[in-house]
């Protein structure tokens, strides 16, 4: 039998998920309470980058813990 001592792939797009989602939700929140670039946006009421930002978090965290490579196999 093989003994897999590697990381897993998996692990790195997990902590990469998480860093866009934690920087795309940062970006929307800046951009909703000071609204600096002035334009007009169609359903900006909707939040789109906010639920984005939120859901690549989500995603992040769950293949993060589940491919972390210091878990007791």
């Amino acid at each position: 039998m093989i003994d897999n001592k590697g990381i897993s792939i998996w692990f790195f797009i997990g902590v990469l998920l998480l860093i866009y989602g934690i920087i795309i939700t940062i970006a929307n929140i800046f951009e909703t309470f000071f609204n600096s670039f002035g334009r007009n946006v169609v359903l900006r009421n909707l939040d789109f980058g906010l639920w984005w930002g939120i859901l690549l978090i989500i995603l992040g965290i769950v293949y993060s813990v589940g491919f972390r490579p210091w878990k007791n196999k």
